[in-house]
């Protein structure tokens, strides 16, 4: 059983987060109750995985669910889901990560330059060895995912790692479905919209100095989240969550893990009182009227 809200380190630990508050945000994420850690071999290129390797050194392994992803490159020589890097990658994390195992290992992506059978034997082999519990996938299409659960005599999938937000809802029409139907849960990634969905962003305003937008290290990635409409959008938000008496990531993590089948919802955090906010999500119902305003609020900025 994996907590509701997991803690993610994609351009934060390791990365764009210095070590004493990310230190931080783990011990306070551990004292909330959230037991999930999610990285990959690629963020930071084995930082991330070796800040967490140090970080929870002192901890008893069996008290947090540890997953990592490989795919993109880690060299130029070292990329994709072939049976020969599964099986580099696969030891390359254990030993940045200091342990015999982690419990969920994924594919970052689909590898179109290599057979989804060879792929899946690899992956079989991992978890047979003992290096993996249980297996992923991040961004698969419908179609890649049923080819992959028609594979005879390999190892099932478990977990989706989608993005999935008030913002960005394009796995409700096949993936989630799919994956309903075939016991495969959802982790998602940027549940805030790289903490648009916070409403720290305002249209027209300055980016603060202290936000995730403004850094070098971690704004690059949200380009389409700072458009002006997007931005007057997620504020039409506010009195929404006012009225509920929550925060806007409370609001925005609870739609998330209103869908029956998602899992847990990543974030990312740069200090403990964001970890605070966030987990406080976790058991917050949201009515019929609520969604329907949430939708009303944001009509016309959604990607489906």
């Amino acid at each position: 059983m994996v907590s509701e809200i997991s803690l993610g380190s994609w351009l934060t630990y390791g990365v764009g987060v210095e070590t004493a508050p990310a230190r931080a945000c783990l011990d306070r994420a551990f004292e909330l109750g959230l037991n999930l850690i999610d990285t990959a071999n690629v963020y930071g290129r084995g930082a991330a995985e070796e800040f967490l390797g140090d970080a929870l050194a002192g901890r008893e392994r069996s008290s947090y669910v540890l997953a990592t992803k490989l795919y993109f490159p880690m060299s130029d020589e070292d990329r994709g889901l072939s049976a020969t890097q599964v099986a580099k990658q696969i030891d390359g994390s254990l030993r940045r990560l200091r342990t015999d195992y982690v419990d969920l290992y994924q594919c970052h992506r689909y590898d179109v330059a290599t057979p989804l059978e060879e792929t899946m034997h690899a992956l079989t082999e991992v978890v047979r060895h003992g290096k993996a519990r249980y297996i992923g996938f991040s961004e698969w299409s419908a179609d890649q995912i049923q080819a992959a659960l028609e594979i005879p005599g390999v190892e099932r999938f478990d977990s989706s790692q989608p993005q999935y937000s008030i913002l960005r809802r394009r796995i409700e029409r096949e993936v989630i479905p799919l994956c309903a139907a075939s016991g495969i849960s959802q982790i998602v990634w940027s549940p805030l919209a790289q903490g648009v969905l916070t409403g720290k962003y305002r249209p027209g305003d300055r980016l603060p100095d202290d936000s995730r937008a403004a850094s070098e290290a971690m704004g690059w990635a949200m380009d389409r989240f700072l458009e002006n409409d997007v931005l007057t959008a997620v504020q039409r938000l506010r009195p929404v969550a006012d009225g509920l008496g929550i925060t806007m990531s409370q609001l925005a993590l609870a739609w998330v893990l209103r869908q029956p089948n998602v899992a847990s919802a990543i974030v990312g955090a740069s200090r403990p009182e964001q970890v605070d906010d966030n987990a406080a999500a976790s058991g917050i119902e949201l009515d019929e009227a609520t969604l329907n305003a949430i939708d009303d609020a944001v009509a016309g900025v959604v990607e489906y």
